[in-house]
């Protein structure tokens, strides 16, 4: 058995072009899809560390919520597909899996955790700070929520060995503002995300 969670941003919902594409990429391949949703975030979370850790205390409390009763160890593959903060809540039930520990989905075989695969679409920096397996990244160098040309993302990718595609002027929905440049970059994302999710390795 398969499944697919989607782990949405604060206002980038399981019906936007990432994640919505993204989800039906996993359908089309044969998984379960469930998408967590969010309610009561605070306003005006970037660049105010305070809400930013309230938002992912509220994310994360209802994640749990959500996928209570549902053991991981019971799929074959499991794949994380988050966005923004939801890179950050997913990184942390990965991590949490892997360590076996009692709580989001229950007690976790260590066999179960191992086929736990990371997407993260314009991942944060919080989300390197836990523990997961195989993922691949997709950021925007002109992302304002990690600091644009400045990102340390890539460089974050690169030190724990995980795939980084950077969109060349993208912001934090990895988009320019020219259309159609846009959905070109797009389908390459989603062209990278289905070779992931089939595991097909590059030569």
């Amino acid at each position: 058995m398969k499944i697919a969670i989607i782990f949405p941003g604060i206002g980038y919902t399981a019906d936007k072009p990432l994640l919505h594409y993204g989800r039906r990429l996993a359908a089309d391949l044969g998984y379960e899809v469930r998408v967590m949703s969010y309610k009561g975030f605070p306003s005006k979370v970037k660049g105010d560390r305070k809400r930013m850790e309230e938002s992912f205390s509220i994310a994360l409390e209802q994640s749990r919520e959500m996928l209570s009763g549902t053991n991981l160890a019971d799929y074959d593959d499991v794949l994380f597909i988050g966005k923004s903060i939801g890179t950050i809540v997913a990184a942390k039930i990965a991590s949490e899996s892997a360590e076996k520990t009692q709580g989001i989905v229950g007690e976790i075989a260590s066999e179960g955790a191992k086929n736990i695969r990371l997407i993260l679409y314009t991942p944060l920096e919080e989300t390197f700070a836990f523990p997961f397996g195989r993922a691949v990244a997709f950021t925007g160098t002109a992302d304002p929520w990690v600091g644009g040309e400045e990102s340390r993302i890539f460089g974050l990718c690169t030190e724990r060995g995980i795939p980084c595609f950077r969109i060349p002027g993208g912001n934090h929905s990895l988009e320019s503002g020219d259309v159609l440049a846009d959905i070109g970059e797009l389908y390459k994302v989603m062209e990278e995300t289905r070779r992931f999710i089939r595991e097909e390795v590059q030569e």
